[in-house]
């Protein structure tokens, strides 16, 4: 072959590597702009999961704040934000205040394991009417009521069995209700077959204390019990008007309440 054939085969050699090599940078430079896409997407991505979160907190935040507030005024003249009700739907919805409800029940048996009522029935244990039988003014007066089925079987359960071993326990039982003394046939007949039943008093407001405010009435009875000579061991209710007042060495029980309950203000809505 001519040296002319050889310069032309040498030639036609070298472009097709050059052309390979070149295909391959290409492909390499597309493979690192796609991997820097992918990079940037995904950064984009989380920093949006962040921002949402972010926002989440706020409002897990400031929900909790207010959530306190109202139950720290008794939820008179005072509503929490609208956007608030979403933490209750997740504490409701989500198995929380199932679980609330049943590690309460533990705590109350784990006390009262190692605790005895004196003989003559002066140890008294004080439960909250409107937790074992809710008012329909305490529902429309907080975001519960909206939701109230989703709890209120389990509610029942949980408090059923902490009564009746109580009442097991020897324990006398003492019922204070913010309903009026008119009321009092109703309230014993709903007690009775929801099985609450033996109970030691049953304490309801009179025409006189249904002006008061209701943590002055609270404080008011728990006084007067205290001064007859009445030990007061424990006290059991989800709202905070019934849990302050003079106690003396007694064990407070607060309840899980969905309008309230910090540990539901803390429960992380659904991601967007």
């Amino acid at each position: 072959m001519s040296a002319y054939g050889h310069g032309t085969e040498s030639e036609h050699s070298a472009s097709l590597s050059s052309g390979e090599e070149s295909a391959g940078v290409l492909l390499m430079a597309l493979l690192i702009a796609l991997i820097v896409m992918l990079q940037s997407c995904q950064t984009r991505n989380s920093e949006a999961v962040e921002t949402s979160k972010s926002i989440d907190q706020s409002y897990n935040g400031y929900c909790k704040v207010a959530a306190l507030h109202a139950e720290l005024n008794s939820f008179e003249s005072y509503s929490l934000p609208e956007f608030c009700t979403d933490l209750v739907v997740d504490y409701m919805k989500n198995g929380r205040y199932k679980s609330d409800l049943s590690s309460m029940v533990s705590i109350v048996e784990d006390y009262f394991k190692n605790v005895t009522p004196v003989v003559g029935g002066r140890d008294v244990v004080l439960i909250d009417v409107d937790d074992l039988l809710p008012s329909d003014s305490f529902y429309t007066n907080s975001l519960f009521y909206r939701f109230r089925d989703d709890g209120k079987e389990a509610k029942h359960v949980f408090l059923l069995e902490i009564y009746t071993k109580l009442r097991s326990g020897g324990w006398p039982l003492v019922l204070f209700s913010r309903e009026p003394e008119k009321q009092r046939s109703v309230i014993v007949d709903k007690l009775i077959a929801a099985g609450f039943e033996g109970w030691s008093k049953l304490i309801m407001r009179s025409d006189e204390e249904m002006k008061m405010d209701t943590r002055n009435y609270f404080f008011k009875q728990k006084a007067i019990m205290q001064a007859k000579g009445y030990h007061i061991t424990a006290v059991i209710s989800s709202r905070m008007d019934a849990l302050v007042g003079p106690f003396i060495r007694a064990r407070i029980f607060k309840l899980p309440n969905p309008s309230s309950q910090p540990s539901m203000i803390d429960t992380p809505k659904a991601e967007r």
